[in-house]
């Protein structure tokens, strides 16, 4: 008889189910993926929540989130359909629908007191993922691809037990145990990158660059993400200095400090200092941009400058002072 250690599935899954004391919530839209996790947690004996985010962007959604919640009843388990409701956005649609269903699915959890929600995102999907990402021109943070954990909200992580198992393994199992599961034809639907992506496939693993190294391609980027991260936390606690009790509200550093500092590492320090001075998202080109080539000259050359970027002004004097402040609004052409 097989039992969890020799298959696959229950292997992976297994570790994560007692690791919250809130309980646990699945999310399952009924793709094989999540259908694997959800009978997999039955199996297992689990005690779990189940539920579906219902879009609305296609005629079967709704009957499609319903046969989930009959699947999870018939297994003992509690199901919820979660709907994203109002207006839809004419482009950026699958980002927003990402967007919407993880902050459905936090709220969810918070409601019924679970402190892990897992999903069904497979080998495949985080190869997906780091190749758009390749392709959008993404640092090591982006290649990093979807962590195997995340925080989700405050006192809510999201966990991804199959991020390491093959879709067609995961899909193996369903089919092996006769569980129907739905297909999202979204996921061959040419209008999506990821679905132009996904039918590159076949050349791409004629080149060698299968799912599988791109998998281990995001591990390690995410191994020296991570390195970075805590390397750039520390010299930019070096770099800080104490606040003015004229402008208390704003970050100071020292400008010799960072220019002294690798570039990579200089990058990420100020990347850290916007986040924590109230930045909006920026992109890595303009980061570059601003760190690379405008700041870190100036601050060698000891020399003034001002830019913005992403609501935040950051400004250095000759004396090599780096201040970052909420920027002032713009003045409209209106008023000059």
């Amino acid at each position: 008889m097989t039992g969890p250690s020799d298959d696959p599935v229950l292997h992976a899954l297994g570790p994560w189910l007692g690791r919250s004391d809130r309980g646990v919530l699945l999310a399952v839209s009924g793709g094989p993926d999540s259908s694997a996790l959800m009978h997999a947690a039955a199996a297992l004996g689990a005690s779990v929540q189940v539920a579906t985010v219902d879009h609305g962007l296609r005629p079967d959604s709704g009957p499609e989130a319903e046969g989930v919640g009959r699947a999870a009843r018939a297994l003992g388990l509690p199901h919820a359909v979660l709907t994203w409701a109002g207006p839809k956005p004419g482009t950026g649609l699958q980002d927003a629908a990402r967007a919407a269903r993880y902050r459905l699915l936090a709220a969810h959890a918070e409601a019924v007191g679970a402190g892990l929600v897992l999903t069904g995102h497979t080998q495949d999907d985080q190869a997906e993922t780091v190749l758009m990402r390749l392709a959008a021109g993404s640092g090591p943070a982006g290649l990093a691809g979807m962590r195997t954990e995340r925080p989700l909200a405050p006192g809510i992580t999201l966990g991804r037990p199959f991020l390491a198992l093959p879709k067609a393994t995961v899909t193996a199992w369903c089919v092996a145990r006769g569980i129907p599961h739905v297909r999202d034809p979204a996921n061959a639907d040419p209008r999506f990158a990821r679905a132009r992506l996904r039918a590159t496939w076949a050349a791409l693993e004629r080149e060698g660059l299968s799912p599988a190294r791109l998998e281990r391609l995001a591990e390690r980027a995410a191994r020296d993400d991570d390195a970075l991260r805590v390397a750039a936390e520390q010299a930019l606690a070096a770099a800080l200095l104490p606040a003015k009790n004229t402008d208390a509200a704003a970050l100071h550093l020292d400008g010799a400090a960072l220019a002294a500092l690798p570039e990579a590492l200089a990058l990420r320090g100020l990347d850290t200092a916007l986040t924590r001075a109230g930045a909006g998202p920026r992109r890595l080109e303009r980061l570059e941009s601003l760190v690379l080539d405008a700041l870190l000259p100036a601050l060698r050359r000891r020399e003034p400058i001002r830019r913005t970027l992403a609501g935040i002004l950051v400004a250095a004097d000759a004396a090599g002072i780096v201040t970052l402040t909420v920027a002032p609004p713009r003045r409209s052409r209106a008023a000059d």
